[in-house]
């Protein structure tokens, strides 16, 4: 039986596809990866991010965008994170940001096996990233991943909303309690900060 071989997509194929779509996609380096909608929770999270990111590094030269901005990573892969930071120039015309220091993905029902193994390996080949943080959306807890130089592994760490991310290569600190704020856990009061 013959199967078809189908040709990687080029990023520039990507970009001109994506931009007459109704949803939104990633770029695996070969095709187009639906993204999927997410809950309430995945939404206030986000928003928490930004706002907490923001506030914190106005006037620090550095920026924090997402979801609508993307990173490339592996090849010409490209990633919408939640957010991310990045302490570059940025063109305003630009798809993709370089730079990114910090990055930071809310987990969905879907996307959990994306987030916790291929975009690990994904965000670990970008060099200028030192930080990647994985929100959970149904407790409040973060799964990081850290190094101080780009050829150095990742070391992971828990934390709980107990805790505080440090984030030393931007100067600034957030209680994990922030990135939960006016979010509902469904009366789990295990899974509040």
């Amino acid at each position: 039986m013959n199967v078809p071989f189908l040709k990687p997509w080029t990023q520039e194929q990507f970009f001109a596809w994506d931009g007459h779509q109704d949803g939104r996609h990633e770029f695996d380096g070969f095709r187009p990866v639906a993204m999927t909608g997410g809950t309430v929770n995945h939404a206030i999270i986000t928003q928490n991010v930004a706002a907490a990111l923001r506030g914190r590094l106005r006037g620090s030269g550095c920026g924090a965008f997402g979801p609508d901005v993307g990173i490339e990573t592996i090849g010409s892969a490209v990633r919408y994170p939640d957010a991310l930071v990045t302490c570059a120039k940025v063109d305003g015309t630009a798809l993709t940001v370089p730079g990114a220091v910090v990055v930071f993905e809310v987990l969905s029902p879907t996307s959990g096996r994306t987030d916790r193994i291929v975009k690990v390996r994904e965000y670990a080949a970008v060099a200028s990233v030192r930080r990647y943080v994985i929100l959970e959306s149904t407790s409040a807890g973060l799964q990081v991943f850290e190094r101080a130089t780009a050829d150095e592994p990742w070391k992971a760490l828990a934390l709980t909303g107990d805790d505080t991310l440090h984030m030393p290569e931007l100067g600034i600190e957030i209680p994990v309690a922030e990135f939960y704020e006016d979010v509902d856990f469904g009366g789990d009061p295990a899974a509040a900060p």
